[in-house]
C-alpha cells in the first residue's frame, strides 16, 4: 500500500507531460526535464536512504517522505514554469525512493528461500502505482487539469502513508544474533568491479526501457490517439510488469537472477522492436502490454544478483547503487529520446536507440553468467572472486 502510494512519485510527471508542455510552452525535451529531475531525486534518495534504512529502519523513513511529497506536490501546483515545477521534481523523487530501493533492500534481509519473490513483490508497489494513478487521475487530468490532480496526489500522501508509517515503526528484527549470509555464488571480479558492471548494465537496459515508458503518453497524442488513450496504455504496460516482477522473482527462485535478468532483457529488445512497425491503436495496446511482460522483472533483478554474489551486510549499499544505475539510465534515456523526437520529429530513431542500449545489457548478462561459479565455503564475508 505505502509504495503504491509513494511510487506515484516516479509517473507523475510522465502523466502530465503533454499538459505541462501546453501549460509552460516549451518543447518535448524542456518538458521531459522534469521527469529526468525526479530521478536524480530518486536516485539520491536510493542511495542515501538504502544506508539509513540498515540504521533507523524503514518506518521514520516513509514517514518523513509522506510530508515531504504532500509538500512538494503542493508547491508544484503553483509554480509558474517548467523550471520551478521541474526543481520541485528533485525532492518528490528523493521521498519516492523510500518506497523502493530502502524498502528492497530492508525486506531481502526477512527470506531466503523465497527472496526472489519476496523482492518481486515488494518492487511491484511500483508498478501498481503506476497502473492504478494513471486510471485514477485520467478524469481529473482532462476536466479539471493538471494542477487539481497534484493535489490529490499530495492529499493522499499524507493521509494514506503517514499511518502506515506509524504502523511500521516496530522494526522486525530478523538478523540479530544470526552469521552474516555467505554469497551463493562469484565472478572472478572484486566487488567494485562487480558493482562497476552492473552498474553498466543497470544504466543499458533502463535507457532501452525509458522510451516507452516516458514517452507513451505523449506518443498517442502525436499519433492522434489522445492523452486518456496513452494513460491507459501506460496502466497497461505497468499492470503487465507487476506480472512480469512477480514472475521473475518465482523464476529467480528457481533458476538464479542473472539468466531471470537475461531473459527479460531479450525479450525487453523484441518487444522494442515491436514499437516500430506497429503504430495502430489495437496494435500499440497489444504491444504496450508484451512490453509490460517483458521488462518488469528486470530492475528487481539487480537486487536478487546482489543477494546471490555479494555479502549480506552490504545488502544495502550494493541494491542502492545499483538502483542508482537503473534511475540514471530512465532519466538520460527519458532526456535523449525526447531530444531525438526534436531532432527528427519522429520517436523512430528514439527506439532504435533504445535497442542499441538493450544490445549492451543482454552482452553484459551473457558475460556474467558465463563467468559464474558456485561459490566456496572459504569466500564467506570475502570478496567476491572464484
Amino acid at each position: 500500500m505505502a509504495g503504491a502510494v509513494v511510487n506515484i512519485g516516479m509517473w507523475a510527471a510522465i502523466l502530465v507531460l503533454p499538459e505541462i508542455q501546453a501549460d509552460f510552452g516549451v518543447d518535448r525535451a524542456d518538458a521531459s526535464i522534469s521527469f529526468t529531475c525526479a530521478m536524480i531525486g530518486f536516485a539520491a534518495g536510493n542511495l542515501m536512504l538504502g544506508r539509513w534504512v540498515d540504521r533507523y529502519g524503514i518506518a521514520p523513513i516513509l514517514g518523513a517522505a509522506s510530508f515531504v511529497l504532500a509538500i512538494c506536490y503542493g508547491l508544484s501546483m503553483l509554480a509558474p514554469n517548467i523550471w520551478v515545477f521541474s526543481a520541485l521534481q528533485i525532492p518528490i523523487g528523493f521521498a519516492t525512493a523510500s518506497g523502493f530501493g530502502p524498502l528492497i533492500a530492508d525486506i531481502s534481509h526477512w527470506f531466503k528461500r523465497y527472496r526472489g519473490i519476496a523482492i518481486a513483490a515488494t518492487a511491484s508497489g511500483n508498478y501498481i502505482s503506476g497502473t492504478i494513478w494513471p486510471l485514477m487521475l485520467k478524469g481529473t487530468i482532462e476536466n479539471d487539469g493538471w494542477r487539481s490532480a497534484f493535489m490529490i496526489i499530495a492529499i493522499c500522501s499524507l493521509v494514506l502513508v503517514l499511518p502506515i508509517a506509524i504502523a511500521l515503526r516496530k522494526r522486525l528484527q530478523t538478523n540479530v544474533g544470526q552469521a552474516p549470509e555467505p554469497p551463493q555464488r562469484s565472478v572472478p571480479l572484486s566487488p567494485k568491479m562487480f558493482t562497476v558492471l552492473l552498474s553498466i548494465a543497470g544504466v543499458s537496459c533502463c535507457m532501452a526501457m525509458a522510451m516507452p515508458q516516458v514517452h507513451i503518453v505523449a506518443y498517442c497524442v502525436d499519433l492522434g490517439f489522445g492523452a486518456g488513450v496513452g494513460a491507459e496504455m501506460l496502466s497497461l504496460m505497468l499492470a503487465g510488469g507487476i506480472a512480469s516482477r512477480l514472475l521473475s522473482g518465482l523464476l529467480a527462485d528457481k533458476i538464479g537472477a542473472v539468466p531471470t535478468l537475461l531473459i527479460g532483457s531479450v525479450f525487453q529488445c523484441l518487444a522494442l522492436f515491436l514499437y516500430i512497425p506497429f503504430n495502430g491503436l489495437v496494435s500499440l495496446y497489444v504491444v504496450s502490454l508484451i512490453f509490460g511482460l517483458s521488462q518488469g522483472g528486470i530492475v528487481p533483478s539487480y537486487a536478487m544478483i546482489v543477494r546471490e554474489y555479494l555479502p549480506a551486510a552490504e545488502a544495502g549499499q550494493r541494491i542502492g547503487i545499483l538502483m542508482v544505475s537503473t534511475v540514471a539510465g530512465m532519466a538520460i534515456g527519458g532526456w535523449m529520446s525526447g531530444w531525438i523526437y526534436d531532432l527528427t520529429g519522429s520517436y523512430q530513431i528514439a527506439f532504435l536507440n533504445g535497442i542499441a542500449w538493450n544490445f549492451l545489457n543482454m552482452g553484459i548478462m551473457i558475460f556474467i553468467l558465463m563467468r559464474s561459479r558456485p561459490a566456496k565455503p572459504k569466500k564467506i564475508g570475502g570478496a567476491v572472486t572464484a
